[in-house]
């Protein structure tokens, strides 16, 4: 079944048509719902290589997204993320196609496989982003776009880590505490803000920060961030409380401290980090700070898309995206 049977059938032109079944402003409403209605009773439905052929556009977004821990798509924060960014696209008329380097028996590089899906662009989030594949496809023809990292040539949706840990910072000294840890995660663009946001705010308040409260930790792994708070609690002048990279790998610092037989917030006081589901029904429910995934992937929909539909138009830009603390109940009020 082709566009020629169903003009044939409707005694219009082959363009008139096209125009109707792609929704174009300059066929009357009468006409697109005729011509639609008969496309459906004959069995017609469009192909999308057909379209690409004429479009030069596959209509498919690739997402590029490997984290430390390999947790895939259990990683509440950015499923959440990417599943705000499917809804985006699809809205838009595109399909998601997750970017990696095996088909099958064969290797190939990000930008290989980006190319042999035929992806009209890629969106890429919580890698690292020093690999030499990753350096590959950012620095190719294909439009990018990233989350939560800055670089030059390519738009980035950012996260305000800065302003969110001032903001957590700054609720955990104003609850009293003076003797604040902090388990972060891997180097990245995000840890360093947090972390230089984490020093600067609490030396803003005369806090100079015990060089032994700062633990260099992995985003998303419960195991490693126990094996650090149980560091923590051995110090001799332990803090009151402990900041954790993200919510979920805060679960293990929350087992550790429970094995010690201490209590939430009573003996000592935790915060996380992103605001997912899981730390606002722990118990006691987790401080955290909230950042807002659903703008982050709407966001980075939206602005690839532009870039592939605008190639001419584009700027590169940073679109910085705000969060809020949750003040929950996991830090004592000690003043």
């Amino acid at each position: 079944m082709s566009i020629r049977d169903i003009s044939i059938k409707c005694g219009f032109s082959i363009a008139t048509v096209s125009k109707a079944l792609n929704n174009h402003s300059d066929v009357s409403s009468t006409t697109k719902e005729f011509i639609r209605k008969t496309a459906k009773e004959m069995g017609y439905f469009p192909n999308s290589s057909a379209r690409a052929l004429k479009t030069h556009r596959t209509y498919n977004i690739g997402v590029l997204f490997v984290d430390e821990a390999q947790s895939g798509l259990t990683h509440q924060y950015f499923s959440n993320v990417l599943d705000s960014l499917k809804v985006e696209a699809e809205k838009n008329g595109y399909d998601i196609t997750f970017i990696n380097k095996h088909m099958g028996m064969r290797t190939m590089s990000y930008y290989e496989h980006s190319k042999y899906r035929g992806v009209d662009g890629v969106v890429i989030a919580c890698i690292d982003f020093k690999d030499k594949d990753v350096i590959e496809l950012v620095n190719g023809e294909i439009p990018v776009v990233t989350i939560d990292h800055v670089l030059d040539n390519r738009t980035a949706i950012v996260s305000d880590n800065v302003k969110g840990m001032k903001d957590l910072a700054t609720y955990i000294y104003s609850m009293g505490h003076r003797k604040i840890a902090y388990i972060h995660g891997t180097d990245s663009s995000v840890t360093r803000n947090r972390v230089g946001s984490f020093h600067k705010t609490l030396g803003e308040f005369g806090i100079d920060v015990n060089d032994e409260y700062i633990k260099s930790g992995i985003y998303h792994d419960p195991e490693s961030t126990a094996r650090l708070t149980n560091e923590l609690l051995d110090l001799k002048d332990r803090p009151t409380c402990i900041l954790f990279p993200d919510d979920f790998s805060c679960i293990g610092g929350i087992n550790a401290i429970k094995d010690r037989g201490l209590r939430i917030p009573e003996d000592i006081s935790v915060a996380g980090y992103d605001g997912i589901t899981l730390s606002q029904v722990l118990s006691p429910k987790l401080t955290t700070v909230r950042q807002d995934t659903r703008e982050l992937g709407r966001s980075a929909a939206e602005k690839l898309i532009y870039i592939i539909e605008n190639p001419k138009a584009t700027i590169i830009e940073r679109v910085v995206v705000e969060g809020e603390v949750l003040k929950g109940q996991s830090v004592k009020d000690i003043n």
